[in-house]
């Protein structure tokens, strides 16, 4: 039966007028789906019974339940769930502080190919709905005290477009969660034009994989680098203001004798010499007969440095749930199958 939830306040109106009801019933609706969060239509009691039962008839609240629940010895914890068409996927909670963040998935596994990634893997199996990327922020114990959430999951958001966008609507809606969409970043490899539809559509913060600053030695990285070249993506990313709240950072993941030596933190601040950015280096987490191998911590610092000393405003960010597999590129659900 097909799923309420990932409808946007348009289709829902659509939709009740279509069934008969009032007009009205579609905001009635996201008020029970995204603020009120209910989990059957017979919950939403200011509806009559005739439009309870009409709804019924059609639809379903929708959204899954975790399957399973993995908790660090840091506190970060990772949910498996179910889709519809029963592949599976992952999501992280990361408390830190006074912040809450839910990495999320965009999609069930992955077709950019990235060499250090675990999700690249398992290949691609499907996109996500709008309804199955809310679900993941809906049906975690943490909902209620989510603070932040970052498209980092599994899958590339831009191949997911349409719907990736419709999950945003919906949490930085007023109608929805009514989230400010500073609260939200998208990760990307920068596809184009996807990507300027999003700097269009959207004012969340944004995020680049960037990880080498020369193209050839990225494109062994980033396969996708030959099709979404880095410097037509830069060029983009110059076109918009990110001066003001909004945000672009770089990721740039380190690998020993790849991409750590001093000479790549000069041309990477040269690379982005005029973007107002931050730069986030990342420690590479190890996968299984992957030939990459994790920087060394003095090289890591040494390397951060260099970029602060070149005017780049650089933050190494903490790993989180290595110990459950939850850290940076190594979500997968590839032995689950379906």
């Amino acid at each position: 039966m097909e799923w309420l939830l990932g409808k946007d306040l348009d289709e829902l109106t659509r939709m009740v007028t279509g069934l008969g009801l009032p007009r009205y019933t579609g905001k009635q609706l996201t008020d029970w789906l995204y603020k009120k969060r209910v989990k059957q239509i017979g919950e939403m009691t200011n509806l009559s019974k005739e439009a309870r039962e009409r709804l019924s008839a059609h639809y379903t609240v929708g959204g899954f339940a975790p399957e399973q629940m993995q908790e660090s010895k840091d506190g970060t914890r990772k949910y498996l769930f179910s889709t519809m068409n029963r592949f599976h996927i992952e999501s992280v909670m990361i408390p830190d502080d006074e912040r809450t963040t839910l990495c999320v998935s965009a999609q069930a596994g992955c077709r950019m190919g990235c060499r250090f990634c675990m999700t690249a893997r398992q290949g691609f199996q499907a996109h996500l709905t709008a309804g199955e990327i809310i679900s993941q922020f809906q049906n975690i114990d943490e909902c209620a005290s989510l603070t932040n959430a970052v498209y980092m999951g599994m899958g590339e958001p831009m191949d997911n477009l349409d719907e990736v966008l419709k999950s945003l609507r919906i949490l930085t809606s007023d109608w929805g969660w009514g989230w400010s969409p500073r609260r939200v970043t998208v990760s990307t490899i920068g596809m184009l034009p996807q990507l300027k539809r999003f700097l269009d559509e959207s004012e969340c913060h944004l995020a680049v994989s960037l990880h080498h600053p020369f193209d050839a030695h990225r494109q062994e990285l980033v396969p996708m680098q030959k099709a979404h070249p880095l410097a037509e993506v830069l060029s983009l990313i110059r076109q918009y203001n990110f001066r003001g709240q909004r945000r672009v950072s770089f990721e740039y993941i380190m690998f020993k004798g790849v991409n750590d030596a001093l000479h790549y933190a000069v041309a990477l601040a040269r690379l982005l010499k005029g973007i107002e950015c931050r730069v986030n280096l990342i420690r590479y987490h190890a996968i299984p007969g992957n030939p990459l191998a994790p920087s060394s911590v003095e090289a890591i610092a040494l390397f951060q440095k260099k970029l602060s000393e070149s005017g780049v405003l650089t933050t190494l960010r903490a790993s989180r749930g290595e110990d459950i597999l939850a850290a940076c590129g190594l979500l997968s659900t590839q032995k689950r199958g379906m």
